[in-house]
């Protein structure tokens, strides 16, 4: 999960299932934000939660939507896509990585990204983060 303009929430789970899930984002998602997502059945209970739900259908050929006619392309995943992108390119020159490192790795990225948010700070959060 990701704020546009903010800071990544990454969770390593055993499974996508509803059950898992939904803990997850009751947790990190205040009621009444309005999330995107793509068509994934996994995020249906979004629409009858306490969320806003706008969705891309991805399947459709559909990966922007403006809705509201100002010209800007509102309903879109494009920034969790974005993030993923640049990790695996991140990874590629170690041609994967071993399953009990995966988290290290997710751990990383996620400090990395939250970080650079934060601009000058970025030495102070790595030193909390590596003495915490």
């Amino acid at each position: 999960m990701i704020q546009r303009s903010g800071e990544v929430v990454i969770r390593l789970l055993e499974n996508v299932q509803q059950k898992t899930i939904d803990p997850i984002i009751k947790a990190t998602i205040a009621p009444g934000t309005l999330v995107n997502t793509d068509e994934s059945v996994i995020d249906a209970p979004l629409e009858a939660g306490d969320y806003g739900h706008k969705t891309v259908c991805h399947s459709a050929g559909e990966y922007v939507r403006a809705e509201d006619g100002d010209g800007f392309c509102a309903v879109h995943v494009n920034t969790m896509a974005g993030f993923w992108s640049l990790r695996r390119s991140g990874l590629r020159p170690h041609r994967g990585i071993s399953q009990e490192k995966r988290p290290l790795y997710l751990g990383f990225f996620k400090f990395m990204h939250n970080a650079r948010r934060r601009g000058k700070a970025l030495l102070g959060n790595l030193l909390e983060t590596i003495l915490a």
